[in-house]
């Protein structure tokens, strides 16, 4: 039986022993070549694009000879107004890659030493770093389509006389949200979050490029693709796949790493924030034949090619 890759040593080439036995510096000049790879790591005014700077040595940050605006590796990034040290946030990376079903803030503020809501705004400033690699993205050729509900648990009365119908509309928590997913065969898989699996068809429609092969399970809404499409159609009530190539197992498999990701690490996971694990669960599964160390320096190159935060830039001070 072949070995899993996780468990090769090819999927190990970075640990936290490493990042801190090279030191501050060495973490540095890794978020200098990752934020100005053009220069092979000189530094660029994030204002007028000027390459020549002043160093300030004391304060690891740069005086524009043109503009003389002050300015860091991580000015205009989504690391803008850090705190802690480069070595730090490059551990941070590591071991939020590490997790191959995600990992949770609290898990992880225990193992950097830092407050509970530092490592969650951190947690999800990657988590939109890395939605930035596939923002506007498409699909094409043999791509599965499918849709799975989260949240909007209705916890059963003690007694029996108190319990209602939690099926029925009236007594849902309206927090209840869909997760469709469009995965292309040996290609990317893309995520929407929607109230219902119907909503989705339209976005499958904008995401899917013409000329593809559509599979899906039995449910009627996806009947409208067939108008664009080609499909493949398969009943999960009488068989998950018909042995030559109709199935949306794929999918599936993206679902199941999604819900071992909140169930498992999370446990709770907000409708407002449900897109974001999301598109982690899908990173995961679009990059889980590269090695940790590669998997590190993509999510950091992420980071220092996304803007500012949109979302989490001051959270806690509102």
């Amino acid at each position: 039986m072949a070995q899993h890759f996780l468990l090769s040593a090819a999927a190990r080439t970075l640990s936290l022993r490493q990042i801190y036995k090279a030191g501050e510096d060495a973490a540095y000049e890794t978020f200098c070549a990752l934020r100005w790879p053009e220069t092979g790591g000189v530094a660029v005014c994030p204002d007028c694009g000027c390459y020549e700077s002043y160093k300030i040595t004391t304060r690891r940050k740069y005086k524009c000879k043109a503009c003389y605006r002050q300015y860091s590796v991580t000015s205009g990034t989504i690391f803008a107004s850090r705190k802690l040290s480069f070595s730090d946030i490059l551990a941070a990376i590591c071991l939020f890659v590490n997790g191959s079903k995600g990992r949770s803030a609290v898990q992880l503020s225990r193992e950097l030493g830092v407050q509970y809501k530092t490592a969650w705004v951190m947690a999800h400033k990657l988590r939109e770093s890395m939605q930035d690699e596939v923002e506007g993205a498409t699909v094409q050729g043999e791509v599965e389509i499918d849709g799975a509900y989260f949240g909007g648990h209705i916890r059963p009365k003690n007694l029996r006389k108190d319990r209602v119908d939690r099926r029925r509309k009236r007594y849902q928590t309206g927090t209840r949200r869909v997760v469709v997913v469009a995965r292309a065969r040996k290609g990317r898989t893309l995520t929407f979050v929607t109230r219902t699996e119907a909503d989705g068809v339209d976005l499958v429609a904008r995401t899917v490029k013409p000329g593809s092969t559509i599979y899906a399970d039995e449910a009627n809404h996806w009947d409208h693709l067939s108008r664009g499409y080609a499909m493949g159609r398969i009943n999960h009530e009488e068989a998950y796949s018909d042995l030559c190539g109709t199935h949306t197992n794929n999918a599936e498999s993206f679902f199941s790493r999604l819900r071992r990701m909140v169930r498992g690490q999370h446990h709770f996971v907000s409708p407002k924030y449900l897109h974001q694990y999301a598109v982690h669960a899908a990173w995961l599964e679009d990059h889980r034949r590269e090695s940790n160390g590669d998997l590190t320096m993509r999510v950091l190159g992420n980071a220092m090619a996304a803007p500012v935060s949109r979302e989490f830039a001051g959270y806690w001070q509102r």
